[in-house]
């Protein structure tokens, strides 16, 4: 069973997209399996993270900006705006896919651990992720 689950993305940011995931999880009624995520971009990632201190998200986006600054005279790929090829690199570090094993009907993640998208350009819109949930 494969889903497509959009989310608006209209800042750049982590978004967590837990609960989103974890309803389509309870949906396919699956008691155990496997729910892989896949997102249909270039320019965002996916990634599961601390969720109880909203300081860790900020820090990761600092750390993730400052790593990879935008109007690196370097870059050549450039017509869509500064953001662009930064939100590449960033993307290509970060993850395109996730998996996430199902157990008892939900999502097996940490007691501190939530399913992020993270748009790395300033105005992404809205994102589209493929999920696949199999027992």
């Amino acid at each position: 069973m494969v889903i497509s689950l959009y989310i608006p993305a209209s800042k750049q940011g982590l978004h967590n997209i837990t609960n989103r995931v974890e309803s389509q999880v309870q949906k396919a009624g699956f008691d155990s399996g496997l729910c892989t995520l896949f997102i249909k971009h270039t320019s965002a990632s996916l990634i599961i993270q601390e969720n109880a201190d909203p300081s860790a998200k900020c820090d990761l986006e600092a750390w993730l900006s400052r790593l990879v600054p935008e109007n690196d005279s370097l870059y050549t790929h450039t017509h869509e705006g500064p953001d662009d090829m930064p939100s590449h690199i960033k993307s290509i570090l970060t993850s395109t896919s996730l998996s996430v094993p199902v157990q008892h009907g939900k999502l097996a993640l940490g007691i501190w651990q939530g399913i992020y998208l993270w748009e790395h350009r300033h105005s992404g819109g809205e994102r589209e992720i493929a999920i696949h949930i199999s027992n």
